[in-house]
Parts: C-alpha cells; structure tokens; sequence
C-alpha cells in the first residue's frame, strides 16, 4: 500500500478555532451577506402561507381559493423557472456579485410592487417578479459562498445555507402575527409584512461590494493577480500571495478550469442519463427533489390556513401564533438534521425521516378525518402536535441534505448540469403542489390526505431500496459506489491518501480533521506519493507547488474539486 506523502497542504491550513483567525473571521463575517440568501428565500415563499391567515388580505382580495389561490401562491416559483435560463449566464459572465446584485434590484422592485397591490392580478404580477429576482439570488450566492469559504469552512456553511430557510418562514409568520395584533383589520396589517420582504434584498444591494467577488470567476476572466490577493487577504494569516496554502488553492483553481473547459466540450444533459451509474444517480436526485416538495409539507408550507380550518381552528391570532411557532420547531428541526449528518450517515437519516413522516401524517389524516366526519374536539386539538411531530421528521433529512447529498453523489463533469436538474424538478414540482392542493382540499377534503399517506409508503420504499450511504466517503469513493471501479488509477490513489490523511489528522486537536472533515481534505486535495518532504522555507514549498503543477498537468484526467 502506498504510504502518504509526508508534506501536504493541510500543514499549511489553519487548524485552531475559526474565529481566532482574524483573516477567516473576516471572510465569515463578510459571507453572512449571501448566506442570508436563504432566510430571504424562506420569508418570501412563506409571506403567502402568512397573509392567508389575515382577514383584511383576505377582504381586500375578496376571499381568493381554489385556482386563484394557487395561481398565488405559484406565481413566485414561475416567475423562478422563467428565470432559470438566465441565471447560469449572469453568473458566468457578469460575475457572482453582480449577478446577486441584480436580482436583489429585481426582487425590490417587485416588493414595492407587491406592497402597493390593488387588484389580485397586480398581486399575482408582483409574485412573478419576486421569484424571477428571487432565481439570480439563488443562483449566484451558494457558487460565492462555496467558493470564497475558508477550507475548513466550507461543509459547515453550505449545510448552514439550506437549514437557514426557516429563518426567514419564522420572520414571515412572526411579522404577520405582530401586524395582525398591531393593526386588526386594517389594510396595513398585510401591507407591512409585504414590505418587510424589501430588508433582506436592501442590505445585499447596499453592501454586496463589500464581499469579495470569486477567485474561481477571477482566474476564468484572466484576472489572476486580483485572485491572489483575496485569498491571500482572507485565507492567509499573514496576507502573503507566496504562502503555500494560496499557491495550492491557486494551482487547483486553475487546473479545475482546465478540466472543466476538456469535460464541457464532451458532456451534455444527454450525458446525465447515459451509462448506468448516471441514471441511477439522477433517478434518486430526481426523485429526492419531488419528494421533497410532495411529502405533505406542501400542505402547511403553503396552505396553513386551509389546514386549520379544515380542523375547527377559526381565530386568526391563533392561527399566526402557531404558524410562528411551528416555523422555530423547523430551524431546530433542520439545524439538528445538519449536526447528524456525519454522526448517523445520509441513508439512515432519509429512512427515519420517512418512516416518521409516514406514522405522523398517518395520525394528523386520522385525527382530521375524525373532527370532520364525527365533530370529535378532542382530536380537532391533537391535530397541531402530529403536525409538529411529521415536520420534525421531515426537517432532520430533506431540508439539510437534499443540496448537500445532490452535490456529493454527481462527479464533476456532470455536477454543475445534474444541480440544475434537480434545481428544476424541484421548482416545477412546487409550481405543480402549490396550484393543486388549493383545489383538491376543496373538493377532496380531508380525504386528499390519504393520496399523500400514499405516497410516503412509496418515499419510504425507494428510500430503503436506492439511497445510497457516502457517511466517511470521499468524493472519488462515492463515485465508485455508483460507477464500479473502474476508475483511473490515480484517482482512486488520491481518494485513499485523502482518507489516510484525514484519519491521521483526527488526533491533532478537538474537532480538527475528524472523520467528518474527510470531505474536506478531499476538496483541498491529495499529493502524490513522489511529493517532497515537509519544508519549511518559502522557497522550497514555492518549487513543491511548482512541480505539484507540472506533475498534475501531465495527468489530464485526474479529478480536480470544484469545490476550491
């Protein structure tokens, strides 16, 4: 077996607490701007679910249900999909900070819209608007995060991203709860929550120069002396562009391009489903993505109001009350989903989730059919706790893992092609949800939840039969598991020295390369066996970075992570 190489780059990354690193402080600190992408995302996709419950939103727009109320609540997510096509485009060519810049300046405009709605097509319009902004907003702030992130950093803030959704539902439920008890039934009492969605786009606008634009995007336009000097400022501790860790993070930047420029000239979406071991993978992507929206989640993400009612609950203070309470439930949920991930393995989450799911919407399904077909209060009250109970499950696997697990089972050459799948599956499901349930629950009742129990058994069957485990995998051992093995040699060389070192590092400090930081050794890399010893002068790790270059150069095959 061959032995690690005794000089890596992980000797030269920061290894104590993050915030005792005033360049990583900084970086983080900087990153809150697109990490609060998602928790504008949450406060605007539940600002419907939230204005529902209002009786002055529900008077001014003379009681919208059935089509016309999912028509509502489906605008933002098809103002979303007609954005779809353009968001890759911007963010290529314009840049990630501008690209975010620009649907941030789209996104305001259609809040100020929104806000001044007078007819229920204005409103419709204004919705549209949103969620095409809202779609260049998404689309450049995870490529941003991911690619400026300190390595270390890295996992622990994309996780952190999708989990931070329910900050925003829990803004969104709160404030209309506050607007309600503020203004009754004034016209006000739904207007302000509207303008509320204007804060989150207003600061990224007035401060998204202040974070600095990719060094991936950087090094694509030529510009690679300005890449230099911000990881150098925010990855280095002394702020030199001759440290070692900045000329690995540049040579691996500039040889990911380089194999992404080989693989775009002979990949396709055709290529997504074209040998086996692609199908299956965008068959549990695909089908993870539908899930994730039509698990019955829909039901109170969007329709809340209607689920209440539908169990005798008729105040509109106590609808906001547990609205609000039920979106905190969530962030604990999702933030203690992302905390398992490493401790319990990906497949043995989804498969609790849904077997959870199953048992708790079977519950909510028979206690709603009893209220309603027996008038029995009793299990008209005990609906509210199997709610908290099916999202719980719910939340601990599709909100923190559904990215993150789509991410880490496609190989690089298809990765970014097979996100923007998933990335549409998701969103044409939840136009789909959001304009049948509205009229299903009308004319089904509380027998249209039996189609979702249903549907569970299925989730749960594929769960058990296709999920794949990647806990303690790297990238290329996860690729075999999906592929064979029939995979370069050097690939699979590098894999193993990559989990190597991260066993071997797991000893040098609390919570410093442990098992679940194997994922990020593997972004950052794997030397080869013929690397030099440890040095310690600058000039010599300049030559190992320089024949690290030309060895790689001659291996065009060999993987490269896009994650740096």
């Amino acid at each position: 077996m061959t032995s690690p190489p005794e000089w890596t780059v992980i000797d030269f990354i920061h290894r104590g607490a993050w915030w005792r690193n005033p360049s990583i402080r900084v970086l983080n600190l900087l990153l809150l701007l697109p990490l609060f992408t998602a928790s504008i995302n949450g406060l605007d996709s539940s600002l419907v679910n939230g204005l529902q419950i209002l009786p002055a939103w529900q008077d001014y727009f003379d009681h919208p249900n059935g089509r016309t109320l999912g028509l509502i609540s489906a605008a933002q997510v098809i103002g979303s999909i007609a954005g779809l096509p353009f968001t890759p485009l911007s963010a290529d060519h314009l840049g990630r900070k501008p690209t975010l810049f620009v649907g941030a300046v789209i996104m305001l405009a259609g809040v100020a819209l929104q806000s001044a709605a007078r007819t229920i097509g204005m409103f419709i319009g204004a919705r549209g608007l949103i969620g095409f902004g809202l779609t260049f907003v998404l689309g450049a702030a995870p490529l941003l995060i991911t690619e400026l992130a300190y390595p270390t950093q890295r996992g622990k803030l994309t996780s952190m991203y999708n989990a931070s959704w329910y900050i925003g539902s829990i803004v969104s439920a709160w404030t209309c709860f506050g607007a309600y008890q503020g203004a009754g039934h004034s016209v006000w009492s739904w207007r302000i929550p509207t303008l509320v969605q204007a804060l989150g786009p207003l600061l990224q606008v007035s401060f998204i120069w202040a974070v600095p634009e990719s060094p991936r995007f950087l090094v694509a336009k030529g510009r690679e002396s300005k890449a230099a000097r911000i990881l150098a400022r925010y990855h280095s501790l002394t702020h030199d562009e001759q440290d070692p860790l900045i000329m690995f993070e540049m040579a691996q930047i500039r040889h990911a391009l380089k194999l992404e420029k080989e693989t775009s000239k002979s990949t396709s979406f055709i290529t997504l489903f074209s040998t086996p071991g692609n199908r299956k993978r965008m068959l549990i992507i695909i089908a993870l993505a539908v899930f994730s929206q039509w698990s019955g989640n829909g039901l109170v993400s969007y329709y809340i109001n209607l689920v209440f009612e539908g169990v005798g609950i008729k105040d509109a203070g106590t609808k906001a009350a547990i609205n609000g309470g039920l979106q905190v439930w969530n962030l604990i949920a999702a933030m203690s989903g992302a905390l398992l991930v490493d401790k319990l393995g990906r497949r043995t989450l989804f498969i609790i989730s849904n077997v959870g799911m199953l048992i708790g919407f079977g519950a909510w399904t028979l206690t709603t059919a009893l209220f309603n077909t027996m008038d029995n209060k009793a299990a008209a009250k005990a609906t509210i706790p199997f709610i908290f109970i099916f999202y719980f499950f719910y939340d601990i696997a599709y909100t923190p893992m559904l990215i993150a697990y789509t991410l880490e089972i496609l190989p690089f050459s298809i990765r970014a092609k097979g996100f923007a799948v998933m990335n549409l599956a998701v969103s044409l499901t939840l136009a789909f949800n959001q304009f049948v349930n509205p009229w299903a629950l009308d004319a089904l009742g509380w027998k249209y939840y039996l189609v979702y129990c249903g549907w569970l058994i299925i989730e749960l069957v594929f769960a058990v039969c296709y999920v794949v485990e990647t806990k303690g995998r790297t990238l290329e051992e996860t690729a075999a598991l999906f592929d064979g093995e029939q995979r370069p040699q050097v690939l699979m060389q590098q894999g193993g020295e990559a989990a190597t070192m991260s066993r071997n590092f797991a000893a040098r400090g609390p919570g410093i390369w442990v098992e679940q930081e194997k994922s990020i050794v593997a972004d950052v890399v794997a030397l080869r066996e013929n690397a030099p010893k440890r040095v310690s002068d600058r000039s010599s790790a300049s030559t190992s970075m320089s024949r690290y270059d030309e060895e790689r150069s001659t291996h065009s095959h060999s993987r490269i992570y896009e994650a740096i």
